[in-house]
């Protein structure tokens, strides 16, 4: 006898998610769906909105990893389920984090025995990072004001209007006054001569920035630190330095290895840095560095003790994966002092291509500098006909994000592109990328120029010039883009 039966909608089983009816419904928004739906089914359909994303690969804007060996993706993956936080539990990986700390600590010439244990924790990432560094800073001056006797109010910290929003994160969250070097045209890094002129009995720590979100510049924290022990052994103050080298922390102890910016110098008494950037690790992991113990008030430190065992805790947060710990350990042991240096080197070696293939062009002004981050910030030497943005804007055609901005104050009037060169952009992207950026200057160089350029004026009597009225001046631009229009339409279906 034959057995059969009717499939009812509901039975997927025998459909391929196409021809379910999952296909037909519009994905929830707001509330919470009141059936189930096959896990096929909801693979698919999220998998396929994903695919509007830009590709991480071609975005050129973030400086984070995004390329790892598959190797590191299988030791990632096996960890995915373990809470970093529970420590108890998982005493390896709590080693390996603590293997990190000393590793960077190291790597930064923190002044160290050679068993000794540094002082450091990972974080999420670098804006945590300087959180914690802040509040260790901010802790510190109000117990030495308090122990003199003196107001402890108006804590100030002093940066270049240069650095990332996590600093004025921390000042606004955390009720910090902060007090901003303002830069200049062709200066973009904060002068370390203003900055220690800004320092006061009130400010907590001056931060200096290893490799400038705009332009990738190292800023002299060599002159900084020397200034400002010349400005601190004539006040009395012992005003202190953090380096943020987010960016420039697993860059300059490979290709520049005699600069001195690290704890080295000694009024730099933390420092952190973003394992998942140059660190070579997938977003979600940094690292902050302490020179000594007696730079990390004991106070900001908690105890607990509900896991199973008393374990010391100083984040912001709590939970978090511990995938990320375990992929910096990778990379550190992978690649060594040697796989570190090479990938760097290449980094520089594919930005200098991106830089040269640009001034070729002889349409683009160089704001980066050769040394420092691996990046290319550039601006159009006339931006008279089109901009920086309209350039942004036509290069994602082809796929490529490149941010365009405006520099902070006082330098607002210049308006730059970016490129950051990262472990997985190789030299033939870079070609490539200079070869799209060509097709998009000709393009726009065959568009119809600004309003104000072409549709501002008229003849008028005697040889006068007069304004065009607005209806005039919609009407050409609109017969110049039909034709344009109907031209490439034109071209388009011409058959050679």
């Amino acid at each position: 006898m034959v057995l059969s039966k009717t499939a009812s909608e509901s039975d997927v089983s025998i459909h391929s998610t196409f021809a379910s009816r999952y296909v037909r419904n519009s994905l929830p928004r707001f509330q919470m769906p009141d059936n189930s739906i096959p896990k096929e089914a909801a693979y698919q359909i999220i998998n396929d909105e994903l695919m509007l994303d830009g590709n991480p690969r071609l975005n050129l804007a973030s400086f984070v990893t995004t390329w790892m060996e598959p190797e590191c993706d299988k030791l990632m993956m096996a960890a995915i389920n373990k809470n970093y936080v529970d420590m108890d539990e998982y005493p390896v990986t709590t080693e390996l984090q603590n293997r990190c700390v000393n590793m960077i600590a190291r790597l930064f010439n923190a002044p160290l025995e050679e068993s000794e244990a540094a002082v450091g924790v990972g974080t999420v990432g670098s804006s945590e990072a300087i959180m914690l560094a802040g509040l260790a800073f901010k802790r510190k001056w109000q117990n030495k004001r308090k122990a003199e006797g003196k107001p402890y109010d108006k804590p100030n910290i002093v940066t270049g209007a240069n650095v990332q929003v996590c600093w004025e994160k921390f000042a606004r969250y955390f009720e910090v006054e902060l007090k901003e070097v303002k830069l200049r045209e062709g200066y973009y890094v904060m002068d370390p001569v203003k900055a220690v002129e800004m320092v006061d009995e009130n400010t907590i720590c001056v931060a200096a920035i290893l490799g400038s979100t705009l332009n990738g510049e190292f800023e002299d924290v060599k002159l900084l630190n020397d200034l400002l022990l010349e400005k601190n052994k004539q006040t009395g103050w012992d005003t202190p330095i953090h380096v943020d080298a987010a960016s420039g922390g697993f860059i300059a102890p490979f290709l520049y290895p005699e600069l001195e910016w690290d704890f080295r110098l000694p009024l730099v008494k933390s420092i952190n840095v973003s394992g998942h950037k140059y660190g070579l690790v997938y977003a979600g992991i940094g690292w902050v560095i302490w020179r000594s113990k007696e730079d990390l008030p004991d106070e900001l430190i908690f105890h607990i003790n509900y896991l199973g065992a008393d374990q010391p805790t100083f984040t912001l947060n709590f939970s978090k994966g511990s995938s990320q710990v375990i992929a910096q350990y990778y990379q550190l042991i992978r690649l060594g002092w040697e796989g570190y240096r090479n990938v760097m080197e290449n980094c520089h070696e594919n930005a200098m291509v991106l830089k040269e293939g640009l001034e070729k062009t002889g349409c683009f002004n160089i704001v980066s500098k050769d040394d420092g981050v691996p990046l290319v910030a550039f601006s159009l030497k006339d931006n008279k006909r089109y901009n920086e943005f309209e350039v942004a804007e036509m290069l994602r055609r082809f796929g490529w994000i490149v941010p365009a901005y405006t520099m902070p104050a006082d330098a607002q009037h210049v308006t730059v592109l970016r490129v950051v060169v990262r472990e997985d952009f190789s030299r033939t992207l870079a070609e490539r990328l200079v070869l799209d950026i060509t097709k998009v200057l000709h393009e726009l160089d065959s568009l119809p120029a600004k309003l104000s350029v072409t549709c501002e004026q008229k003849n008028g009597k005697n040889g006068t010039v007069v304004k065009k009225t607005v209806m005039e001046t919609q009407r050409e631009v609109t017969d110049y883009w039909k034709k344009f229009v109907l031209e490439r339409k034109t071209n388009k279906n011409t058959i050679c």
